[in-house]
């Protein structure tokens, strides 16, 4: 996996995947950024929500779930003295399907939690994460 970060102007950034996909990533104006792309650590967080969210789904369909719509909410906290690495993060999933099963949706969440999701294992050795979850019916 390979990335390239370039420097566009005063404090912003053009971030480019292996893939080829670019995104803005900005500082914050209290260190000259102009507010014009995600924090990193914004970055960070929204990797970590999409990786387990792609396991949560991917998942439940395995297992003939008729997953429709999949919604992460993740609220995070950092600890006060550099590096501010995340101490905590509170992940909320919204499953939307038909007829979906509790016990599947939970058991994909755990197995992305302790299993698949790259992101979050790795942040889990500073942060602790706790998860919720709601069904909604499509």
């Amino acid at each position: 996996m390979k990335a390239t970060i370039r420097l566009a102007e005063g404090m912003t950034f053009v971030a480019e995947s292996g893939s080829g996909h670019a995104i803005v990533v900005d500082a914050a104006p209290d260190v000259g950024g102009r507010d014009l792309g995600a924090r990193p650590m914004e970055l960070v967080l929204m990797g970590a929500g999409s990786c387990t969210a792609i396991d949560v789904v991917h998942i439940l369909r395995k297992s003939r779930q008729a997953v429709t719509d999949c919604v992460v909410e993740l609220e995070a906290e950092r600890a006060a003295e550099d590096p501010k690495v995340f101490t905590r993060i509170r992940m909320r999933y919204i499953v939307t399907g038909k007829s979906l099963q509790p016990t599947q949706v939970e058991r994909a969440i755990k197995l992305s939690k302790e299993k698949y999701c790259s992101a979050t294992i790795m942040l889990a050795k500073t942060a602790e994460i706790d998860f919720a979850y709601e069904i909604r019916e499509a």
